[in-house]
């Protein structure tokens, strides 16, 4: 009878210690690991969520801004981290790519980090000069088409997401076009500013002050439905490609041994982050919008956009910068 109730106790103590372990969650700093320079459209988006979970939680949440190898330095230090719900990591689309861009796989991202949720998304655009002759997606093809291969386009970086969304288009398509990489939106803008690019292709938040100031012409969004902030920019689909879509989305993840209780509590205020009146107003100024939903549910746009990606990487012998 004695081993039954010591055999007892300690499940219930191993029932109990989870629940009590993520009620007293947070007890120290949190700090949000950004794999991009700071400034950037997930450095802005990780600030934003970082407040609202630092008034929520109580504890102050600080982001940690780790830029290089294509975010995969900014996740292997996640993946190396403590799995106390301590260390967590913004994350966007590199987080799929970069396991089939990258030789051998610098990790997997199905194994190596547990998804805590979903945050939001921007289109991707496709943005020239005022003075173009491709100032329509119908022009770009058409020009595409009867010289192939001598087009250029600008992009944030071989295997970025506007690198990997326009070769996705070209495809859908039928049309040849030259990727030309920078390191980052901002020169990839500049030079096509200039003159030296006639196309580049950036997240929305990228080149809206310059489209608003008339210095890019932003000819198409790869989005399902008009951005807000670009109410006159037909998107993909209404060109002519229907179900196309190609965003930059954006993420809460965490170390994969992370325990399930404060992923779900984690989750619950990031919820409750999205659903503010601030964090949508944030979004929509940067041409974005919300995305509510479980973590189960990113977990399998990670997979999704994983194996998507894995088959263009592999068809289009994609390389990284």
């Amino acid at each position: 009878m004695n081993s039954f109730r010591l055999l007892l106790s300690l499940l219930l103590s191993f029932c109990v210690a989870p629940a009590a372990f993520a009620q007293a969650y947070p007890t120290k700093p949190i700090k949000l690991i950004v794999g991009y320079s700071p400034g950037g459209a997930v450095d802005i988006i990780a600030r934003t969520i970082g407040q609202k979970l630092s008034a929520s939680l109580g504890q102050p949440v600080l982001v940690d801004n780790k830029p290089g190898a294509g975010t995969n330095i900014a996740v292997r230090s996640l993946i190396d981290s403590p799995a106390d719900g301590y260390t967590l990591m913004m994350t966007a689309n590199a987080i799929s790519a970069n396991a089939s861009l990258y030789q051998p796989p610098p990790f997997d991202p199905d194994r190596d980090v547990a998804p805590v949720s979903l945050v939001g998304k921007v289109p991707v655009v496709i943005a020239t000069t005022a003075t173009s002759p491709y100032s329509s997606l119908s022009k770009l093809i058409s020009a595409a088409k009867s010289a192939p291969g001598t087009i250029n386009y600008a992009t944030p970086g071989n295997g970025s997401t506007p690198h990997l969304a326009v070769e996705l288009f070209a495809r859908a398509a039928g049309v040849s076009l030259t990727h030309i990489p920078y390191r980052g939106g901002a020169p990839a803008i500049v030079d096509v500013i200039g003159g030296q690019v006639p196309l580049v292709a950036v997240n929305a938040l990228e080149a809206l002050p310059h489209h608003n100031s008339g210095k890019l012409h932003v000819i198409a969004a790869m989005s399902t439905s008009r951005s807000s902030i670009l109410p006159g920019v037909p998107t993909i689909a209404e060109s002519g490609y229907a179900g196309f879509e190609a965003s930059v989305w954006y993420g809460l993840i965490a170390p994969a041994a992370t325990p399930k209780a404060i992923i779900v509590k984690l989750h619950a205020e990031v919820q409750k982050a999205l659903a503010s009146a601030e964090v949508k107003e944030r979004m929509n100024s940067v041409g974005g919008e919300v995305l509510p939903t479980t973590a189960e549910k990113f977990g399998e746009l990670i997979h999704s956009e994983r194996v998507r990606y894995e088959k263009l990487i592999r068809e289009a012998n994609l390389k990284p910068s």
